[in-house]
């Protein structure tokens, strides 16, 4: 596998900012099976940026 077929993860903080919601929500999100999580040796969370895009637009689609 190369550096460029892994994929690229994003800390609560960063998925928050996106959804402008607080990094909580998105852990909660995340416990409520409405995310993937994964975990780092460290035992944070961390999100696939492919599925956080894809939820992204489809919020933005179903807010209009």
């Amino acid at each position: 596998m190369t550096i460029q077929d892994q994929e690229v993860l994003l800390t609560p903080s960063e998925v928050a900012k996106l959804f402008r919601v607080d990094p909580k929500t998105v852990t909660r999100w995340a416990k409520a099976g409405k995310l993937t999580s994964i975990r780092t040796l460290g035992g944070h969370r961390r999100y696939k940026e492919s599925e956080v895009k894809s939820l992204l637009a489809a919020v933005q689609i179903k807010g209009k």
